[in-house]
């Protein structure tokens, strides 16, 4: 059974700073792309990183130069560093395995201008 689990939101002032992170189970983590994803009320939900099994990242241009996604093989959690961040980032963040159907509980992201 696949499991994802993020944590790591909050309330942050425009500017700050958060790091997400996303535990992963019943997968082969190393093998599987990754991506965080993240629905603001009244908006379809969007792709904002993603990062393949080797590495390889893409952001949305809406984060580019602000976000950083990473994973950790070892422990099988894929992360997202914020910076800059801005009230328009204000949304709940979902991790989910590239092409894959299951997603986690989300984690809330609040910026305050």
């Amino acid at each position: 059974q696949v499991k994802l689990v993020e944590s790591g939101g909050g309330l942050v002032q425009a500017g700050g700073s958060l790091r997400l992170s996303c535990a992963a189970s019943g997968i082969v983590f190393s093998i599987n792309g990754m991506g965080w994803y993240r629905q603001a009320p009244g908006k379809q939900r969007e792709l904002v990183a993603s990062i393949t099994s080797g590495g390889r990242t893409n952001y949305a241009d809406s984060v580019k130069g602000r976000f950083t996604i990473s994973r950790d093989n070892a422990r099988n959690t894929v992360y997202l560093q914020m910076n800059s961040l801005k009230p328009e980032d204000t949304a709940v963040y979902y991790c989910k395995v590239l092409g894959g159907v299951y997603w986690g509980q989300g984690t809330q992201v609040t910026v305050s201008s």
